[in-house]
Parts: structure tokens; C-alpha cells; sequence
């Protein structure tokens, strides 16, 4: 039977905890099903294919996942793009929230809240929706994006501005399920599904390395944690090395990777045009930081101009990501060189740049 474990003291924790309440250390789901390769639903194109290793029921789906892996190429360099923006409300997050809230209604949850710069909060919302839940999410008041608010509004989610959002979200939470893309390790469960999707279409290999944004890094350990899974299964024979992006001005991954540290440093965090990564704490940092070593992986920095020169440049060749999805791209010379022209490099574009594409003032 799949349980919440508590990754430091180990404590059971019961199915709608956000956090241990004995340490307060994250959770991580133990005895989930093997992979399975003769068990995916192969007419089904979305991540739930994948149920039988998913150890809930799909009560709702706004068809999550099954995102396209694109051959591409940037300045001569080659990689291959998937393509997590093209998810229904244009992020990566509704893998992730589609598991949570699928996990959550199981328990006859109604009403339910997060913390976000706007990507999960707008899946959130959404999701909710569909699953006839109410949806809260408290936004930061100085960074949150106008347009991802509005976002979250049109599915129909309320919105709270803080300026002290995480302290605020977490007093919620004594009251309020707390349906956390930080925190739930169901939300890093539906991310693994990205990671069964690209060995699928690479004709059921691993790929050499695989870069991408980490802010909380629920996207990078499900790439890691899904792979792992293939290869504890016996369907690939190495892990392909993990790389960690940050923005320079909020990159407390890529400075604890630097000194070899077990922990993320605390920063002070700097200005950013990667809204979705102004991440100084990292819930799972130590889980981040562990993957990398386990993989022979690296973190890099990227610069304000480095990413908004990447996104343009995207953008020209046809993708439409945000800026937090640019780190990627603005960091692929300095990945090339250190894992070879040849490698084989998957990169994960997160985040839609319509979302914050400024309206035009002229009328149609």
C-alpha cells in the first residue's frame, strides 16, 4: 500500500498531510507499484497511460501530459525540446496538480489552497474546478504577474496578495487542505510521467542528459525519480546526467552544487525576470542537490540578459515559453560543453509566453 514517509525522521504521515507533524520534514510516497512497460494504456494520450504506476483513480483529466519532444537547435547547438508549455493551462505544473487533486477528491476534499507566482496557481485553479473543489491561491503582492492573476481568476480561483505569502498560506493551512506544488509528494509524482513519456519517444532509451528550471524542483526530481524508476525496472542502463538551471539572482541550487554542500545555502535573493523560480528556499533542496551528485549532474546560473536573449531567440524559432523556461536555452553552450557536442540533451520548456504577453491597446 502506497504511504507518505517523512524523508527525515521517517514518520508515517497520514494521506492529506502537507508535512511531517512530527519534524516538519517533506514527504515522499513509499511501496508505489514497479514500472510496467506491458501495463501502459497505449491508446491513451495523456499521463494517464500511465495508472497502473500511479496509485490513485483518475476521477478528472483535462488531458495532462503526452506533451510533444522536439528535435531542435540553438546557435548550431542540437537538443531536443519537450515541450511542457503545451500542457492545458500552459505549464508543466498540471502534471503535477492533476495528481494532487485527483489524490485530494479520493478524501472528499472541497476546498482548496496555494502559494504560487501564478503557473500552479492557474492549474490549481482549473483543476479544481473540474473536480468541483474551490480553489484559494495566495500570490506575492510585489512579483506575482498581472496576467497569471488574471489567469487564475477566469478558472475561477480567488486570489490573495501577501506580502508575506509563504507565512500567510502556511496559517491557511491549519484550516484549509493544503494542496501544495512544494510540498505534496503527489505533485512530484505526476511529474515522473514526463520522464516515462521522453524514454517512450526516444524509442524507449534514456537520453544522455536532461536540463531543467529548478526553483522547487518539482519537474527536475520527477525527471529524476521517473527515470530511476526505468532503471530500477530494468528497462535503461544508466541515468542520464541531471542539470539544475537558475537564474543568477536566485540560485541557491547552483551555489550549493559549487561547494559540494549536502544543503542549499540560504540566500538573499535578487531580482528576476524568471518569475517562476524565485525560489530561495527549495522545499526538496537536499533531494535536488543528492540527484545531482547521483548522476554526475551540474547546476548553472544564467543572467536577466542571457535568459531574455534566449527567450527571443526561442520565440524566432517557433517557441513560445515564458522567461523562466529560457534558463534552459540561455544556459545550452556551457551545457554542451561540458557533456560533448554528441550528447544527447533533453531540455524542458516549461512555461507558456502568452501568458505574459502585454494586450495590445488597439482594438481588433
Amino acid at each position: 500500500m502506497t504511504e507518505s514517509r517523512c524523508n527525515k525522521c521517517g514518520a508515517l504521515a497520514g494521506p492529506l498531510e502537507w508535512r511531517c507533524g512530527s519534524c516538519g520534514g517533506s514527504l515522499d510516497l513509499v511501496n508505489l507499484p514497479a514500472f510496467d512497460a506491458s501495463s501502459i494504456k497505449t491508446g491513451d494520450f495523456s499521463l494517464w497511460r500511465y495508472r497502473a504506476m500511479l496509485p490513485l483513480e483518475c476521477r478528472f483529466s483535462l488531458g495532462e501530459g503526452m506533451t510533444p519532444l522536439v528535435p531542435a537547435e540553438l546557435d548550431g547547438a542540437r537538443f531536443h525540446a519537450k515541450l511542457e508549455y503545451l500542457n492545458p493551462t500552459g505549464s508543466f505544473k498540471d502534471r503535477g496538480t492533476a495528481t494532487v487533486l485527483n489524490h485530494l477528491a479520493a478524501y472528499g476534499v472541497g476546498d482548496a489552497i496555494d502559494n504560487s507566482s501564478g503557473n500552479a496557481g492557474a492549474s490549481l485553479a482549473a483543476y479544481a474546478g473540474i473536480a468541483g473543489m474551490s480553489a484559494t491561491v495566495f500570490v506575492p503582492a510585489a512579483t506575482a504577474v498581472e496576467s497569471k492573476k488574471k489567469l487564475i481568476r477566469s478558472f475561477g480561483g480567488a486570489i490573495i496578495e501577501s506580502h508575506d505569502y509563504l507565512a500567510d498560506v502556511y496559517a491557511a493551512a491549519e484550516e484549509t487542505t493544503y494542496a501544495s506544488h512544494a510540498w505534496s509528494p503527489y505533485f512530484v509524482l505526476g511529474q515522473q510521467t514526463a520522464a516515462w513519456e521522453t524514454w517512450e519517444q526516444l524509442g524507449r532509451r534514456a537520453p544522455d542528459a536532461v536540463a531543467t528550471p529548478v526553483g522547487h524542483g518539482g519537474l527536475f526530481l520527477g525527471f529524476y525519480r521517473g527515470f530511476k524508476t526505468l532503471h530500477d525496472a530494468g528497462l535503461i542502463d544508466r541515468l542520464p546526467r541531471m542539470i539544475a538551471v537558475q537564474s543568477a539572482g536566485v540560485d541557491p541550487i547552483a551555489r550549493g552544487w559549487e561547494t559540494g554542500s549536502e544543503t542549499p545555502p540560504a540566500i538573499k535573493p535578487a531580482p528576476s525576470v524568471a518569475d517562476g523560480i524565485l525560489v530561495d528556499m527549495p522545499v526538496r533542496g537536499q533531494q535536488i542537490l543528492r540527484a545531482l551528485y547521483d548522476t554526475d549532474g551540474f547546476a548553472l546560473r544564467v543572467s536577466n540578459a542571457d535568459i531574455e536573449a534566449a527567450q527571443q531567440q526561442m520565440q524566432r524559432r517557433g517557441f513560445m515559453i515564458e522567461a523562466t523556461s529560457a534558463v534552459t536555452a540561455a544556459a545550452l553552450e556551457r551545457i554542451r560543453q561540458r557533456i560533448g557536442e554528441d550528447a544527447e540533451l533533453v531540455i524542458a520548456l516549461t512555461g507558456n509566453g502568452l501568458k505574459s504577453l502585454a494586450p495590445s491597446s488597439a482594438s481588433a
